[in-house]
Parts: C-alpha cells; sequence; structure tokens
C-alpha cells in the first residue's frame, strides 16, 4: 500500500510499524536536542539521544535540511491530531481548545533556531508555512466551531486569526520577565460567552 508525499504529490511505499516507531523516536530526539541548543546541534548528539547511530540519521535525513522538515512536519501532525482527541475526551470544547492551545503554544516556544532556519533560503523550507496552516487552522475551526455551538464562547472568532494571535504572544518566550503562556491564557479566558 502506498500514500501520497504531501511534499511532492509522489506515492511513497508505508513504511512498517516498527518503521515509523524509529523514525518518531529519531524526530523526537532531535526536537528535543533543538530546543536545548539549536538547530545547528551536531548531528552525533541527536544519534546520542535517540540511542541511534549517525548513520542511521544520515540514512533516513542525508542533509540538515531534511531533518527540520521532518521534525517541523511530525510536530505539525501531532499537534493536528491532538485536536480531535482533546474534543472527544474532554469535559467541554473549551476545554478541549485551551488544551489544544496549549500544545500549539508548546510547539511554537520550542522552536529554538526553527525561525531562523526556516527564513533561509533553503528550497526545502518553502512550503512549510503554508503545510503548517493548512494542517492546523483547520483543526482549531474545529474546535472553536465546537465551543461555539456550546454556547462556551463568541462565535465571530477566526481559527487563522486566534492562531497568528497566539503566535504574536509567544514571540517573547526566551524572555525570563515574560511568561507567553499566561497571557494566552488570558486570551482563551477572554473568548469566553458572558
Amino acid at each position: 500500500m502506498a500514500d501520497i508525499d504531501s511534499g511532492s504529490g509522489q506515492p511513497v511505499p508505508r513504511k512498517r510499524a516498527d518503521a515509523r516507531r524509529n523514525e518518531a523516536t529519531l524526530l523526537d530526539a532531535a526536537a528535543s536536542a533543538f530546543v536545548t541548543s539549536g538547530v545547528d546541534v551536531p548531528v552525533r548528539d541527536i544519534a546520542a539521544r535517540a540511542g541511534v547511530g549517525v548513520g542511521t540519521i544520515y540514512r533516513h535525513f542525508p542533509t540538515r535540511a531534511d531533518l527540520i522538515v521532518a521534525v517541523y512536519r511530525h510536530q505539525v501532525e501531532a499537534c493536528a491530531e491532538a485536536g480531535p482527541t482533546l474534543l472527544a475526551s474532554s469535559g467541554t470544547p473549551h476545554a478541549a481548545l485551551a488544551s489544544w492551545i496549549n500544545l500549539f503554544v508548546d510547539f511554537l516556544v520550542t522552536k529554538h533556531g526553527l525561525a531562523e532556519a526556516l527564513q533561509s533560503d533553503n528550497a526545502a523550507f518553502e512550503t512549510l508555512h503554508a503545510y503548517f496552516i493548512d494542517r492546523l487552522v483547520p483543526v482549531c475551526a474545529q474546535l472553536l466551531d465546537a465551543a461555539a455551538t456550546a454556547g462556551e464562547i463568541r462565535a465571530d472568532v477566526n481559527a487563522f486569526e486566534l492562531l497568528r494571535g497566539v503566535g504574536n504572544l509567544c514571540i517573547g518566550a526566551g524572555d525570563p520577565r515574560y511568561d507567553a503562556r499566561r497571557m494566552v491564557g488570558l486570551l482563551i479566558a477572554g473568548l469566553r460567552q458572558r
């Protein structure tokens, strides 16, 4: 069975479950290394975190740009997949929205060095912003619609605007005098229907 690679539109063979788990472990290790040391962290450090050899990383991701793109996509997918799960398991749609926005904040504030890499002229990064928007805006819209339908929040909130606002609130997250999560919490509380 084949999947369509969302970046190229070409069919790619489906990986075995254990290969997908191993790749997820490697991507999680790379993401963790990026958080603590930036995207220029030595590949040997990522390999050590993942418990694999350096060759394994290069076999899966021949260039650093390939690894950065894969980590970014992996994290976007995890955030996108969490939305419906939270909506199904949370006590209220507003609680699901608040939990999901917290995951989104985690995604944003842990991109140490990634934003700079994405601004480079490397062609591998060109489609990532559109991918991010295409995957996360509909999830946010679903959560907003559910909360509005339940009468918990205002009905006039646009998903793109909310994600953009949250993103702007997270810009100063590296400053110890600024609590981005608190500010985002105030924003989400402000959506409540009075």
